[in-house]
C-alpha cells in the first residue's frame, strides 16, 4: 500500500501523533510505502491567484517545481492523508495554501484520473473545538479531486501539546486509529473500486458543463483527450 501524507504544520503535536498512530497501525497490518510532506517546508508558497493553472496549464504555475514532488506522490498513492490542527476553526494557513494550488484539479477543471481509485483521510485535533469544520475543508478538496472514499477523524484532546494529552485520551486515540486502519485496509482490498455515487454524480454534472459550454478551452481539451466527453470514465 502506498501512502502520501501531507501535514499542514511543522510542529509534531497531537495532530502529527494521531496520524503517526494511524500509520503505525497500517504498517503492522500490511506492507506500506510512505511519503510524507510537511508544510510549509516542502511547499512554502502562497497561491497568487494568477489563474494560470486553470486557464492554461498547471505547468504555468510559478510554484510548479515545488508542487511536483507532492503531486507525483498523490498520483501514485493508494491512500492520501491530509492532516491539520485546528487554527481559528479551520485548517492551518499552510494547508489552505497547499489546497489552493490544486484548484486546477477540481472536478470542474482537470481532475487526475488516478484520484478516482484512491482512499482519502482527513485528520485534525484541537484543544477545544472546530475539528469538524477543519476536516470538512480537507475532505471537500479530496472529494472534488475525485477521491472515491473519504474518512474523517477529529478529536478534541483538551491540551495544547501531545505531552499534555492524558494517557486515557492517548489510548482512546490509539484504539480509534486501529479501527480506522482496519476500515482503510478493507476498503483498499475491495475488488470493485468505483467512486461513491456522490462523486460519480459530480463527474456527470461537470462532464455536461464541459461538453455544453467549453468556457475554458484548457479544461475542455483535457476532458476530450481523456475521452470523458464520450463514453470513457475514470473508473471501471
Amino acid at each position: 500500500m502506498k501512502i502520501a501524507a501531507v501535514y499542514g504544520f511543522l510542529r509534531k503535536g497531537s495532530t502529527y501523533n494521531t496520524a503517526a498512530l494511524l500509520l503505525e497501525s497500517l504498517k503492522s497490518k500490511t506492507e506500506c510505502e510512505i511519503s510524507e510532506f510537511f508544510l510549509p517546508k516542502d511547499m512554502p508558497n502562497f497561491c497568487v491567484g494568477c489563474f494560470s493553472c486553470i486557464m492554461n496549464s498547471e505547468e504555468k504555475c510559478p510554484h510548479y517545481a515545488a508542487l511536483q514532488p507532492i503531486a507525483k506522490a498523490l498520483d501514485e498513492a493508494d491512500v492520501i492523508i491530509l492532516a491539520s490542527p485546528v487554527y481559528v476553526f479551520d485548517v492551518s494557513g499552510q494547508m489552505k495554501a497547499f489546497l489552493d494550488h490544486f484548484g486546477y484539479r477540481w472536478m470542474l477543471h482537470r481532475p487526475s484520473p488516478a484520484m478516482f481509485s484512491k482512499i482519502g483521510v482527513a485528520i485534525s485535533t484541537t484543544a477545544g473545538s472546530g475539528q469538524k469544520r477543519t476536516n470538512e475543508t480537507m475532505a471537500k478538496s479530496l472529494s472534488f479531486w475525485g477521491t472515491r472514499k473519504i474518512f474523517s477523524y477529529g478529536k478534541a484532546v483538551r491540551a495544547t501539546s501531545w505531552d499534555g494529552v492524558s494517557p486515557e485520551m492517548k489510548e482512546n486515540i490509539k484504539s480509534d486509529m486501529e479501527k480506522l486502519s482496519q476500515k482503510i485496509i478493507r476498503e483498499h482490498k475491495k475488488h470493485k473500486r468505483n467512486p461513491e455515487i456522490k462523486t460519480r454524480l459530480m463527474f456527470h454534472i461537470f462532464r455536461k458543463l464541459n461538453k455544453m459550454s467549453g468556457w475554458n478551452k484548457a479544461d475542455k481539451e483535457y476532458w476530450e483527450a481523456q475521452g470523458w466527453l464520450g463514453s470513457k470514465r475514470p473508473w471501471n
